[in-house]
């Protein structure tokens, strides 16, 4: 005996792809205030300082996107 299942396809809603919209607007807001701090407290660093951390001034944006992003 064969049987037949029924997908219904769920479109979300007006409002709640606007808040949906919203939410992300929000959260690239934070992300990227994120890697402006992170960015702006490695760029104060001194050359010494960014050493004793294994670091070199070259370094500091792709650190500050990867901290912040997850990835490179």
């Amino acid at each position: 005996m064969a049987s037949t299942t029924e997908f219904a396809a769920h479109r979300p809603t007006v409002l709640a792809r606007i808040s949906a919209f919203g939410h992300s607007l929000v959260s690239r807001a934070q992300n990227y205030r994120m890697y402006r701090r992170t960015l702006t407290e490695l760029s104060a660093l001194s050359a010494r300082e960014l050493d004793d951390l294994g670091l070199n001034r070259s370094m500091v944006q792709s650190i500050a996107f990867e901290a912040t992003y997850g990835r490179h």
